[in-house]
């Protein structure tokens, strides 16, 4: 049952949410940067046409020959590794994925046992912010993906046409329209990372759900941490989304008429 009495004595550990709200900020921020990276060039992986054996193909078109000798004049190997990353982290659990960075990759590992900020302990921060990252930027790839394929393929040959190259294309053409078309769904990503966060309290991250984890210790109840952690992570994600909202109108003006 939620009292009065039981916000009071939660209240008395308001240090301990601003410490946690520090460090989900902290962590969200680090991932979204990072995620988004790491997005962008498995995205660029998925659509890459490198074909290392394509000469073994000498038949008119390049797509004729079939069986083990046409697989490996189509295999494209930037693609593949991409692919079995994607399907890898969005077929398998955020915690699975966060215990095996922590306790098996990073296990052997003697990182750096400093503070960030003089509270958040970064040997605990670290492999949190590669996890959630790692995890995020197999779906946020996907969804830059749809964003690049979505623009008309004649604004790239008329980017040719004016001698562009292809970065040049890919960065002052097609990027810009793209990320407007997705502006939505990366925004939506954005929010449920900062909403992920939270698992991260299971290796010791001290973020919000560790300090409701500690009135939940101190004081034998739990609901009105949990109250209060909900609240915070609301004053966190509705201003966010309406902040990409925002955006997302500023940058779709150009295409009223």
């Amino acid at each position: 049952m939620l009292s009065i009495e039981g916000f009071q004595s939660a209240f008395k550990y308001i240090q301990l949410f601003k410490e946690g709200l520090v460090c989900t900020v902290s962590l969200s921020a680090f991932t979204v940067i990072l995620g988004f990276v790491l997005a962008l060039v498995l995205a660029l992986m998925r659509m890459a046409d490198l074909r290392p054996f394509r000469f073994l193909d000498n038949t008119q078109g390049g797509e004729g020959r079939t069986g083990f000798i046409g697989f490996l004049s189509r295999f494209r190997p930037l693609n593949l590794i991409a692919s079995v990353y994607i399907e890898v982290f969005r077929a398998t659990p955020l915690m699975v994925q966060l215990f095996i960075i922590y306790y098996v990759l990073l296990a052997g590992l003697d990182l750096p046992t400093f503070k960030l900020f003089g509270l958040i302990r970064f040997e605990r921060f670290i492999p949190g912010v590669i996890a959630l990252s790692l995890n995020s930027a197999a779906y946020l790839s996907e969804i830059i993906r749809s964003g690049i394929q979505s623009i008309d393929g004649g604004q790239t040959e008329a980017a040719r046409s004016l001698g562009m190259t292809q970065t040049q294309n890919m960065r002052y053409i097609v990027l810009p329209q793209a990320i407007k078309n997705i502006l939505p769904a990366i925004a939506n990503e954005f929010v449920t990372i900062i909403k992920e966060s939270a698992i991260c309290w299971t290796i010791g991250v001290q973020e919000i759900m560790s300090a409701v984890n500690s009135v939940k210790a101190a004081t034998f109840t739990i609901g009105e941490a949990l109250i209060i952690a909900a609240c915070i992570y609301f004053c966190l994600t509705f201003p966010t989304s309406k902040i990409i909202e925002y955006f997302e109108r500023k940058m779709s003006r150009g295409d009223k008429r």
